[in-house]
């Protein structure tokens, strides 16, 4: 048999040799780690369909950011359980809304982390929509207000980014507008652009208490079948001026990513979110996979095919792999 000049397999046969070649690299930097947040002291809930994944208390979110921080892991966003609900989501806005107050006291404590919030209304409304309903259907134009009053009192707490998760037409302009006129123009905006109504946000609604009483969110959320309204998402939200686009799930949509990679210049984050992030703990504990490894390739995957930016449960786990490298 004649070999050809080139062999492939020179450069693959050592770790030195596989190291210097490496095409795509995973930085903790790169990753952003949720944090659930309820009200207490001390509370610490693991949350069973996601191993290693707790609700916690303001106090427990500080010990988790500075536990994030020895591990590179420089960003977190906040996602919040109020103590009551109602049917307009008051618990998203007011000033002393937990998300508000863990906000405070992370810039207080840990200044030199990177405090995201989502803002929406499905965790703090008694009907689990992301939007106020008018005749039993989620009302896209009087959900813009208090979704824009929601991420000025995040700014006026001390938030570093707003990330609007909501999927209601012209939010991010309306969230824009109001930022810029109560003097927080330098607050990025980092916009849930292509979020999918996925199957695989289950674990997350246990986790936050989300999800709808009545009916579901393909009205207002992607179907999943669709490639070309992607890019009018997010075509959408940078001209309103959204400065990150986000995708969302991230591993069921690599191909939307790579796409929108491609066409945009805009950084582009993706979500692996709960589902994705369960399958490899339940595959794990199961002994079918390396848990570990799986959730290293798939990190490694997300950020392949475009994503510069990655939110997932799994930041803590990775870091300290690539950490030990």
């Amino acid at each position: 048999m004649i070999f050809p000049d080139y062999r492939p397999r020179r450069l693959r046969q050592n770790e030195l040799f596989r190291a210097m070649v490496r095409e795509t690299r995973l930085s903790p930097a790169q990753f952003i780690y949720p944090l659930f947040v309820k009200p207490g002291k001390g509370v610490r809930e693991e949350i069973a369909s996601m191993p290693g994944v707790y609700r916690l208390s303001v106090d427990q979110v500080v010990k988790e950011a500075k536990d994030c921080l020895k591990l590179g892991v420089k960003s977190v966003i906040l996602f919040g359980l109020p103590e009551s609900k109602d049917a307009i989501g008051t618990g998203a806005y007011i000033k002393h809304g937990i998300v508000q107050q863990a906000v405070r006291e992370l810039k207080e404590k840990v200044p030199e982390m990177m405090v995201v919030t989502d803002v929406c209304l499905c965790e703090y409304t008694d009907h689990g929509h992301c939007g106020v309903i008018v005749n039993k259907e989620v009302d896209n134009d009087s959900t813009l207000e208090l979704l824009a009053k929601t991420a000025l009192s995040h700014a006026e707490a001390g938030a570093d980014m707003v990330a609007p998760s909501d999927m209601m037409d012209g939010r991010v302009a309306e969230i824009r507008a109001v930022l810029d006129e109560n003097s927080f123009s330098r607050i990025p905006i980092m916009s849930y652009a292509v979020k999918y109504a996925s199957s695989f946000y289950g674990p997350f609604r246990e986790a936050a208490d989300g999800a709808p009483q009545f009916g579901d969110r393909r009205g207002y959320q992607m179907d999943p079948a669709n490639v070309r309204e992607a890019f009018r998402e997010a075509s959408l939200d940078i001209e309103e001026g959204a400065d990150i686009i986000m995708v969302k799930p991230a591993v069921a949509y690599l191909d939307i990513i790579s796409k929108l990679h491609s066409e945009f210049d805009h950084p582009i984050a993706a979500y692996h979110v709960s589902g994705e992030y369960a399958m490899i703990k339940a595959a794990a504990a199961n002994g079918w996979i390396d848990g570990d490894q799986v959730m290293m390739e798939t990190l490694l995957s997300i950020h392949r095919a475009g994503a510069d930016i990655i939110i997932t449960y799994g930041a803590k786990d990775v870091a300290r792999m690539l950490n030990a490298k």
